[in-house]
Formats: structure tokens, sequence, C-alpha cells
């Protein structure tokens, strides 16, 4: 069985119970505050700083850092790979303070100066205290990293929770005794984002000093590992995140024109999230030290090797999963979000804002793997410069269709725009590695599409014989619509797959079949 599917499906269980407590917070916001100004205002907010864990805890800092953290392990020692993560962590924190100083200063300032709008004020108000949760989550991005490059995967990837339980108590608990108006109420949940960044931080440090790390102060400015990672790291920003960072730009501009726009995408994308975070981030994630390994042995063969046969495990994973969100839209989000504040409209709203993003999951995963298959090799500039295109490509086409289609437009130019980074990145890989072999994966490519059509036509099926037959009035209803068609669907696609002898079904089957053999044989064993 593929050591990649063990250790990518071990952080697969920490990202998909994260992921879990994600969805169980996103639908306490739900409840608590719908899909209006002040829930566009926070998510608004929130994207900011959030957008660095992005862009760090997922993607340029850990693709910098990474190769030179393995690189310092396999030819300095121990001793100079410590001093090179103290060196990049005294650097991380010393910039990020004087930024988020510089950045809440300057909120401050614009709120004197700016003319008084409603809905920009109390998005400018909840950033101003929410910024500092930059510091926090560069922290923990860089001891996340550390303990990836280092084989550690599980609790990384657990760390994520931290913020989940944070916030779901903050809503629950905190937030409704804030004060007496939502408008007031809000600013207990950016409270919380900063008590979560501290949580996120810690939650790393106890593995990592078992593994032998001691924190000292090791000045950043003029040490090599620093400018090393610093130079790899600006482009790379661009290259993982530009997904966030157009997100970030049309969800501005969608502010001005709707109320309801960017809260009802923002639940589309928690959604996306789930099957994108399960297995796409998570075998980025093992992808990037494994690929890094490899590179810097020179061994080009097995990079080119495992590159695919991750890209093959992606694809059986997410071509089924962007159906299903495509045709269960509407009552996924009625099962997860419709209660409080949260009416039939907004499901609707934020149904249409899923079916536009679903086809696009594929091509996100994607993208993760591909860029860190980039930067195992120490090229960082191709995917920014790929990366830019794409985001010239999204904010057109989302300037263009957000007025007319609101959210769903939203959800069309970031699906376009991935299918383009994808495709483009493909292209300059192949260039880049002779051996690579794309064309390999077309079949098994194919038949899983065509598995996923025929699966997704039953699942089409089903959901309207449930509804027409049964409805969806009770909870009990809401349920059975969503995991009845999924159940059917993914039998049907799992059949097809293992009868076309696809290598990726094969290997997931065989490893769920080995884990229910195991547990079989300690039942029949018993305690010792």
């Amino acid at each position: 069985m593929s050591q990649m599917l063990k250790s990518s499906g071990a952080m697969g269980a920490a990202t998909l119970l994260s992921r879990i407590l994600g969805m169980f917070r996103m639908i306490a916001y739900a409840r608590f505050m719908g899909d209006g100004p002040i829930a566009s205002a926070f998510t608004v907010a929130f994207m900011i700083p959030n957008l660095f864990r992005r862009l760090l805890g997922e993607g340029a800092l850990t693709a910098a850092f990474i190769p030179l953290f393995k690189d310092k392990e396999r030819n300095a020692g121990e001793v100079e790979m410590w001093k090179a993560a103290n060196a990049v962590i005294c650097g991380l924190i010393l910039s990020t303070v004087v930024l988020s100083v510089i950045v809440v200063a300057g909120i401050g300032l614009a709120l004197v100066t700016i003319p008084f709008v409603w809905k920009t004020y109390l998005t400018l108000k909840l950033l101003q205290v929410m910024f500092p949760y930059v510091v926090l989550v560069c922290l923990a991005a860089v001891l996340m990293a550390m303990l990836n490059a280092r084989g550690h995967f599980f609790v990384p990837a657990m760390g994520a929770t931290m913020l989940n339980v944070v916030m779901i108590a903050s809503v629950l608990f905190w937030a409704p005794r804030f004060g007496d108006t939502l408008g007031t109420q809000i600013f207990a949940l950016a409270l919380s984002v900063l008590i979560a960044g501290v949580a996120q931080a810690a939650f790393q440090i106890p593995t990592l000093r078992q593994d032998g790390f001691r924190f000292e102060w090791v000045a950043p400015w003029g040490n090599s590992a620093v400018r090393e990672v610093l130079k790899k790291m600006a482009p790379g920003t661009l290259g993982v995140a530009a997904f966030q960072i157009n997100v970030l730009v049309t969800q501005g501009v969608a502010l001005q024109i709707n109320d309801t726009i960017n809260a009802s995408f923002d639940y589309a994308v928690r959604l996306m999230e789930l099957p994108q975070g399960v297995f796409g981030i998570s075998l980025a994630t093992y992808l990037l030290p494994t690929l890094s390994g490899l590179a810097a042995g020179k061994n080009y063969k097995e990079f080119c090797r495992t590159y695919k046969e991750g890209f093959g495990y992606l694809l059986f994973a997410n071509l089924l999963a962007s159906v299903l969100l495509v045709i269960l839209a509407e009552p996924i989000v009625r099962l997860l979000f419709e209660r409080g504040a949260f009416d039939s409209a907004s499901t609707e709203r934020a149904a249409l804002a899923l079916a536009c993003l679903a086809p696009g999951l594929a091509a996100f995963s994607a993208v993760n793997i591909s860029a860190r298959a980039f930067y195992a090799l120490g090229d960082t500039t191709t995917p920014m410069r790929i990366s830019m295109v794409c985001f010239a490509l999204n904010l057109v086409v989302a300037l263009w269709l957000v007025g007319p289609f609101k959210q769903g437009g939203l959800g069309v130019a970031n699906t376009v725009s991935a299918f383009a980074n994808i495709a483009l990145l493909l292209y300059a890989l192949r260039r880049k590695l002779q051996g690579l072999h794309l064309g390999e994966l077309i079949p098994s490519a194919l038949a899983m599409a065509g598995a996923s059509v025929v699966s997704g036509g039953i699942a089409w099926a089903a959901v309207n014989l449930w509804g027409s037959r049964i409805g969806h009035s009770t909870f009990l209803e809401r349920a059975g619509e969503v995991f009845v068609p999924i159940l059917l669907a993914s039998a049907v696609y799992i059949g097809i797959a293992r009868w076309q002898k696809i290598q990726a079904a094969e290997a997931v089957w065989d490893m769920v079949r080995q884990k229910f053999r195991r547990k079989a044989q300690d039942g029949l064993d018993g305690p010792r």
C-alpha cells in the first residue's frame, strides 16, 4: 500500500475532524447572524488576516521553509537545522509585529478621516481587532512546517481544530452575552480569533519539544537561512494564494454591490473546503517534504512517479465530490444552515454560489499539489507568474458577472481561473521535467470522469425522487435527502472504478479492507 496514501490518510483524518468542527462553526454562524450585512462585514474583515493563514500556514512560508529545513537536516546536522528554524521564527515574529502595529494604526487613521459608511466602518473596526492574529498564525505556520519536515503530519493537521473549538464556544456562550445587538455581539467573535491564534501556536509546541526543538534568540538580520526563505517566499506568496487573493479582491467589490453576497459566498467556500481540505490539502502537505527530499537527492524518476501517484489519488477523491456538490448544493445548504437567522432565501443564495464553485474542486486541489512540486524543485517564480495571469482572468470575469449573478458570478470566476491555473502549471511542469509523462494519467482520468458522471446521474435521480415523494420538512427528511443520494452514488462510483481497475480505487480499497481485517483480527484475539 502506498506510503503516500497512509500518511495523507492520517492527515486526512485530522483534517476531517478540523473541517467537521469548521462546519459546526459555520452552522453556528448561520444561526447566529445569517447572511446579512453584519455577517458580510465580519466575513470580509476576517478574510484579510485569514488570508495570511492561507498564504503561510498552507502556502508560501511552508513551501519556502521546508526545502531549506530538509537540506539543513541532510547536509548540516540537527544543530544547524534548529538554529536556522529559530532564525526564521525570530524574523517572522519581528516583521509581523511591526506589520500589525502599522496596519492597526492605519485603520485607526482611516476611521477618523474617511466619510462614514456603516458597512465600511464596521468592517474596518472588526479588522482592527483581528489583524494581530497575523502574528500568531505566522508563528503557528513555522511550527507546523517544522513538524511536517520532521515527519509529523497528524499533530499539525489537528492544530486547526483549535480555531474552530474556540470560535464555536464563542458564538454559543460568549457572543450572545457581549451586548444587546448583533452589531455589538459580533466583536466577541473578533476577539475570539486572537484567542484561537494563541491556541493554534501553543498546540504545536509539545511535539516539537519532544523532537528536540528549543527556542532561542537568533538574530534574523543577515542570517542566510532567513534570506533564503524570504527570497523564495516572495513569489511563492502569490503562487500558492492566487485563489485567496482573488476572493479578497472580488469580495471587496461585492461588499459595495449587495449586502448578502459576501456571507453567502463564504458559506459556499467553507462547504468546498471540506472535501478539498480532507484530501487535497492533506496530500499537498505530505508531498512537499517528500518531493523536496527526492529533489535534494536528484531522484527525479521517483519524483515524477510520486507526483503522478498523488495526482491520481486526488482526481479519484475529488471528481465525485465535485459532481455531488453541484447536484446536491441546495439540499446540503438546507440541511446544514437553514435555521435561526438563515432562512430559505439564504439557502438559495448560498446554494447558487456552491453550485458555481464546485465544478472547480479538482482544479483547486490540483493547483495545491502542482505548486508544491515546483517549490520542491526550488522554483517559486513559475507558479507566481502563472498565478498573476489567472488573477487577472479571475478579476475580469468576476467584475463582469458579479453584478447580474451576484455570488454565482464569483463562483464562476473562481472556477474558470482555477482551471486556467492548473492547465498552465501542468504545461510548465511537463516542460521542466521531461520524464513526467502526464499523458499516462489520461486513460484513468477519463475513466474516473465517466464513473463520476454516471454516479452523478444516480444522485440526481435519487434527490428528485426523494423531494417529490418525501420532501424536506423535518431534519431527518433533510438528512435523507442528502445522504441517501451520496451513498448510492458513492457505491456506484467505487464499483465502476474497481471494475475498470483504476489504480487509485484499488489502493483505497486495499487500505480500507486491511483496516477492517485488522480490527476483525483484534476482535477475535481479544484482550491479552
